[in-house]
């Protein structure tokens, strides 16, 4: 196979998520590896313990509508911990950060126009038996983080490798 046929990789996410964070460093070695050649989904899986993840999961969905979705997951990823402690100002903030326009994304959680997604991702990683975060899935294969990310950079780098031939 090719590069441009390397499997998809889907992070499901929650982006309030301090284990996310420290995946997000894998996602990112990833990148700087395979570059473009490997697609690479953010998928949402807001945990209900954590109380901002799911507006955060929506507002990220109104980022991606304003054509910079990586970048204010990435940002909001950078900032757990504010946004624990400050839900919707933190989420209205990255987005000012980045030159969204926050009262958009204001607007959009008020309006639920992205719960749908949302809602979709979450239906869907529950009946694939996603559990916690972080997951992957690459080439039908579950690779879940929630206990311990040790190693999972390398099983997927195997994977591709698999499929390059």
């Amino acid at each position: 196979m090719t590069d441009a046929s390397l499997p998809r990789l889907e992070f499901w996410c929650d982006l309030q998520c301090p284990d996310c964070r420290t995946a997000l460093d894998d996602v990112r070695a990833l990148r700087a590896q395979y570059g473009d050649a490997l697609p690479i989904e953010l998928r949402h899986f807001p945990l209900e313990k954590n109380k901002h993840a799911y507006a955060a999961a929506q507002a990220a969905e109104e980022a991606t509508a304003q054509g910079s979705g990586w970048a204010y997951a990435e940002a909001l990823l950078e900032r757990t911990a504010d946004l624990a402690r400050d839900g919707e100002k933190v989420l209205l903030a990255v987005a000012d950060g980045l030159g969204l326009d926050s009262e958009e994304i204001d607007t959009a959680l008020i309006d639920g126009r992205h719960t749908l997604v949302v809602d979709a991702d979450q239906a869907e990683g529950r009946a694939i038996g996603i559990k916690g975060t972080p997951t992957y899935v690459i080439a039908g294969r579950r690779l879940d983080g929630g206990q311990s990310q040790e190693g999972l950079r390398e099983q997927i780098v195997a994977i591709i490798e698999e499929h390059r031939g």
